[in-house]
């Protein structure tokens, strides 16, 4: 089929939306009919240049949701008509990962992903005959997209799918750092660096683990003030003294969790240093820039505090994507603060021009 997609062609050029041929899935695989899709900070390190993992031409995009439109042969956990979140990371429920409670980190088709391809080593899409690669696994930038039904999160059809998407990546990253891979306790205090979708996302995570104190570090205070709406109890201006306001609210402590979610080492430093000695846990879910790395006092690990990774907020995806969908249904996240702007295909390089002026948290692609 002939369908309208964003394509990276040169890293660190606008993206170009044009017509591509799209074919139908394979064995395994479902092919769905983007209805929204969130421009995400990723989409924009990789068409930079910068991510060193990123390849071109390719169609970018992976916050995305929609509706199963077809499905391949051997495709047992999804129908035509269900409404879907799409999953950069996947989850197969049989590697040795999938089936193990410390990770979400599924290895079924890793490589594939990787390099750009379909779990068979092909692409479905292409332009003239000539293969485009997939981003991601998912490549949402577009009109309609094929991907592994291991990769699909099937959602209530109560959820409007332009918030559902943004369960994609960031607000699931942001929630599941703190309720997954930090496993925050009630009544503990937690420091969130970064008021963007991940920051926000893990504020509100740590307020639904019964935190009882949450502070928020930002350079904006509009963003900070949408840090106390989904839950900060404290907030702060980011800078070179954050460490010591934090120990200085803290009895000179240190905060039981930390969350970076900015992507700065420095302030990956500054999350390590902030937490609490003898049990203090940092957890990192920015993504740093090619060949940069966090310069830590090994004096502050021998005392007590760790520090953990956390891809996909250690979200198990097709097991607890509809779960936490399912809490914005029940009220218990407010998602429709997060949309900021909706806006069409034809605008992609639009969204990330909002994102780099730091307006407001998430644009949304409305297919219509």
């Amino acid at each position: 089929m002939r369908m309208r997609a964003a394509v990276l062609e040169q890293f660190g050029q606008p993206l170009v939306v044009q017509e591509l041929d799209l074919a139908e899935p394979k064995a395994g695989e479902v092919l769905v009919r983007l209805v929204a899709c969130g421009v995400c900070h990723t989409d924009m390190y990789t068409a930079s240049g910068v991510d060193p993992s990123g390849y071109a031409p390719t169609v970018l995009g992976h916050e995305g949701a929609g509706v199963v439109e077809a499905i391949g042969d051997d495709v047992d956990s999804l129908q035509v008509g269900d409404h879907v979140v799409t999953l950069f990371s996947p989850q197969c429920r049989e590697c040795v990962h999938c089936v193990s409670p410390k990770t979400n980190i599924c290895l079924a088709i890793r490589d594939q992903q990787g390099k750009g391809h379909l779990p068979d080593g092909t692409t479905r899409l292409s332009r003239d005959g000539e293969p485009i690669r997939h981003f991601m696994g998912t490549s949402t930038f577009a009109e309609y997209t094929v991907m592994p039904q291991i990769a699909l999160a099937k959602v209530s059809r109560e959820a409007p799918l332009d918030r559902a998407c943004l369960f994609a990546c960031g607000l699931s990253t942001g929630l599941g750092a703190a309720m997954f891979t930090a496993k925050v306790q009630q009544g503990s205090t937690v420091v969130v660096f970064g008021a963007g979708m991940v920051g926000l996302g893990a504020v509100a995570g740590a307020r639904l683990q019964g935190a009882e104190r949450i502070v928020c570090v930002d350079l904006s205070d509009e963003r900070l003030q949408m840090a106390r709406h989904q839950g900060a109890t404290d907030t702060l201006l980011g800078g070179s003294d954050t460490v010591q306001e934090i120990l200085d609210m803290t009895g000179g402590f240190g905060a039981d969790y930390t969350i970076e979610a900015t992507g700065l080492v420095s302030v990956m430093r500054q999350a390590v240093e902030s937490a609490r000695m003898g049990w203090g846990l940092a957890t990192m879910c920015g993504v740093a820039g090619k060949g940069e790395t966090i310069a830590i006092v090994p004096r502050l690990l021998i005392t007590g505090r760790r520090v953990a990774g956390s891809s996909f907020g250690g979200v198990k995806g097709r097991d607890q994507v509809p779960l936490l969908v399912q809490r914005y249904l029940d009220g218990d996240i407010d998602v429709d603060a997060f949309l900021s702007h909706r806006i069409g295909l034809d605008d992609v390089n639009s969204g990330f021009e909002l994102m780099e002026a730091q307006d407001g948290i998430r644009s949304v692609i409305d297919f219509g």
